[in-house]
Formats: structure tokens, C-alpha cells, sequence
């Protein structure tokens, strides 16, 4: 238990700006018309690819005995990459939406 004050303690700066962030993304989310949340929400998964970058960085960086550090990466490449390509569907279904329709030729 005083293990986990000191780290408080440690880190009072980081965990108050964790909790400002939280609290200023419910603000912000909660004030976006529903119209534009998808096409927010699919560039947003389309930014993903970051944590791509970054789980690679830390499988690079993993010891090869680290089979935490290297299955944790793993996942994070696989599920960013399905956050990725799911933002890039959703994007390329509302662009189709708002193009225009092609006349059939009789």
C-alpha cells in the first residue's frame, strides 16, 4: 500500500493531467453533432496507425526472453491494424455515400 503512495506521490503532475484529459475528451465528445461522429470516429481509427509504429518500436526493443513485452506487441500490431483498415472502410462507405451516382446505360 505505501507503494502505491509514493507512486502518487511520484506522479501527482501526470495523473492530474490524465484526469484533465479525460474529463475535456468527455466535454469535447459529448459536444459533436451526431452527424459528424463517424466520419470524426473513422479518421480517428485512421490515426491509429501510431500505436502501430510504437508497438513495433517496442517489440524492437523487447529481450528476446521478454514474452510480455513481445506478446503485448503483438497484439497491439494486430489490433491497430484492424483500427486502422476499419477507419479507411467506414471512410471509403461515406465517401461512396456522397458520390455521385452513375446513370445505367439501356
Amino acid at each position: 500500500m505505501e507503494d502505491i503512495a509514493i507512486f502518487f506521490v511520484a506522479n501527482y503532475e501526470l495523473i492530474t493531467i490524465v484526469i484533465l484529459s479525460i474529463f475535456l475528451g468527455i466535454e469535447v465528445i459529448s459536444r459533436v453533432p451526431s452527424v459528424l461522429h463517424t466520419p470524426l470516429m473513422s479518421g480517428a481509427n485512421a490515426i491509429h496507425g501510431v500505436v502501430i509504429i510504437g508497438a513495433i518500436i517496442v517489440m524492437g526493443g523487447a529481450a528476446e526472453d521478454d514474452y510480455l513485452a513481445l506478446s503485448l506487441g503483438f497484439l497491439a500490431v494486430i489490433l491497430g491494424t484492424l483500427n486502422v483498415v476499419g477507419g479507411f472502410v467506414v471512410t471509403d462507405r461515406m465517401l461512396e455515400m456522397f458520390s455521385k451516382k452513375k446513370k445505367k446505360q439501356s
